[in-house]
């Protein structure tokens, strides 16, 4: 009973002075950890903002191509490219785009589709980059961190002239906690960069066989 008790009051205090603990810990890593922290903050920002767009922009409407092709045999041709226009994702540019050429030689509305999807595909892509290179600068600002950390630690001694626990804990306190700040920030970059592309690609696949079915009535 007092046991029980006692793990009741223990995951109270935890649970509340959670956050403080954390903050403290992440002080203790000293400047280094300011640009750290942004970075984070940054890769968060690009990853849902690119995240939201490329869902919204990737939907593909299974009935979009039979409709739009339906109007075509029917000799509807407004109708058609309204079809397409009204799509919010960027299959609808896309067939738009080669409804411009309808009438023309099959290789001319190839090169206009492949023109759009570029531009799709590019837009879809921007901004991704910069995952790519906080993935890059995060672990290095933590490896900066750690030799600062170094430097701390021989540089206390030097002012204590003997070397305790003490002197030893305030700079591998930063030496830690910045190397492993930054490679979580680096690591989550990564991974949500290449999840990013990986979305892009499987849209690729899939837009192109939307297209194979597009172009077969031309």
């Amino acid at each position: 009973m007092i046991l029980s008790l006692y793990d009741s009051l223990l995951q109270n205090t935890v649970t509340s002075g959670q956050v403080t603990t954390i903050l403290d810990l992440l002080m203790k890593g000293g400047i280094i950890m300011i640009p750290i922290i942004l970075l984070s903050l940054i890769s968060v920002y690009i990853f849902i903002e690119r995240y939201v767009y490329i869902k919204r922009s990737s939907f593909i409407d299974k009935g979009l191509v039979p409709a739009i092709l339906t109007e075509l045999r029917e000799g509807n041709m407004d109708n058609a490219v309204i079809r397409a226009r009204n799509d919010q994702a960027s299959v609808g540019r896309i067939l738009e785009s080669g409804l411009d050429k309808f009438g023309k030689p099959v290789s001319d509305v190839e090169r206009n589709l492949e023109t759009t999807i570029n531009l799709e595909i590019t837009k879809m892509e921007n901004y991704t980059g910069y995952l790519g290179i906080i993935a890059g600068i995060a672990p290095m600002l933590g490896f900066i961190g750690t030799i600062s950390g170094v430097i701390k630690i021989f540089y206390n001694i030097s002012l204590a002239d003997n070397i305790s626990i003490g002197i030893i804990a305030g700079g591998l306190y930063q030496k830690m906690i910045c190397s492993g700040a930054g490679l979580i920030v680096g690591v989550l970059a990564y991974a949500a960069y290449h999840y990013l592309q990986m979305k892009i690609d499987r849209y690729t696949i899939r837009l192109q066989e939307s297209l194979v079915q597009f172009l077969k009535a031309f």
